[in-house]
């Protein structure tokens, strides 16, 4: 079965067929850890997220997808300031032959109760990660610039 791509910063990347892809991620941390999914999709883990709804705001989109990909309930007063990634070489290729730009807002949320997590059918494994083992974790690759600002934070 052919699997979802991800490009950042490749020359080789597919050109985008469809409008943008608009959406949000979230940082969950728990005890200095970071929570990744392993997609279905692919082979790669990535920060919960997913595209945005044309009734939502960003933040709604990030607690929805929160709640969906991991049961973990969030409100809009634990969620503080977005920040946006929207390099245009961010590319996302589906098996369906639908490749877009993405463009996200990053969230970030720290949990001060140990969450119980529910995979979606999305996901793999749910797993919170130290900032040592996300430095050699093979993460999607439209995931890297935001990795990069929570690693050097």
């Amino acid at each position: 079965m052919k699997q979802a791509e991800f490009f950042y910063n490749n020359p080789n990347a597919p050109k985008p067929n469809k409008p943008n892809l608009v959406g949000t991620t979230i940082l969950i941390e728990y005890q200095d850890m970071l929570l990744l999914e392993h997609r279905m999709d692919s082979e790669r883990w990535a920060i919960i997220g997913g595209s945005l709804k044309n009734d939502e705001s960003f933040v709604e989109c990030a607690i929805r997808e929160t709640k969906e990909e991991t049961s973990i309930d969030l409100d809009e007063s634990m969620i503080g300031q977005g920040k946006l990634y929207d390099a245009p070489s961010i590319i996302i290729s589906y098996p369906d032959g639908n490749i877009f730009r993405s463009i996200t807002i990053a969230y970030r949320v720290k949990l001060t109760e140990e969450p119980k997590l529910v995979c979606s059918e999305e996901s793999k494994e749910l797993k919170f990660f130290t900032k040592e083992e996300l430095k050699s974790v093979k993460i999607v690759e439209t995931h890297i610039p935001i990795l990069q600002d929570y690693l050097h934070k």
